[in-house]
């Protein structure tokens, strides 16, 4: 099991990054979560991983936080609860405010979130109570690396196609973007995205 990685990162392509260790490169699927807080590119980055073994695929995913990587592993013992939908999770939610929506057992929040319906949502606060990890703030950053606000020319086209990944229409994410300043960095333009989405 890799349950830890120390790189260089060399690309990012929501919510996939590229991190070099030592000449080898290691694709990783993050939660928007983390991917907000990743340094800028060439600088070195520490994740705490989990990997997903399936018969066609081996699956890598990373997280900044130890608090992040032990939701997503709670996530995934959930019966119907795969490692894409628990990232969409986390993506949608921070860890702090999904154990909130878990406490006042609040499906609303959830029902936002692409691919959660009425139902899953229930089972998912049913499924978490009592069993989120303590302390479910920010938590411990594993590496250091400031916030990545790095302007890049083809910004939206990255944004779009984030939020496509995260299980959004063609439509919801072009309505998404058309509310972003032409200069949105990549992270501040997702974040700002999933907000307006994210409203009823």
């Amino acid at each position: 099991m890799i349950g830890r990685i120390t790189g260089t990162l060399l690309e990012k392509n929501p919510p996939q990054i590229l991190v070099d260790v030592t000449g080898v490169g290691y694709e990783i699927d993050v939660p928007m979560s983390t991917f907000y807080n990743l340094p800028n590119l060439g600088e070195k980055v520490a994740l705490v991983t989990h990997l997903v073994v399936r018969e066609d695929a081996h699956l890598l995913f990373g997280f900044l936080t130890e608090a992040e990587r032990a939701l997503f592993r709670q996530l995934l013992k959930i019966s119907g609860i795969g490692a894409r939908m628990a990232l969409a999770v986390l993506s949608g939610l921070s860890v702090a405010e999904l154990a909130q929506a878990v406490a006042l057992q609040e499906t609303g929040r959830l029902v936002k979130i692409p691919g959660i319906g009425k139902k899953t949502a229930e089972r998912l606060l049913l499924e978490l109570k009592g069993k989120l990890p303590v302390g479910t703030g920010a938590g411990t950053k594993v590496g250091a690396g400031g916030t990545a606000f790095t302007t890049v020319p083809d910004a939206m086209s990255d944004i779009l196609n984030a939020l496509l990944a995260l299980g959004y229409s063609e439509r919801e994410a072009a309505s998404a973007l058309k509310g972003l300043p032409a200069d949105s960095s990549v992270s501040e333009g997702i974040r700002q995205a999933l907000k307006s989405l994210a409203k009823p």
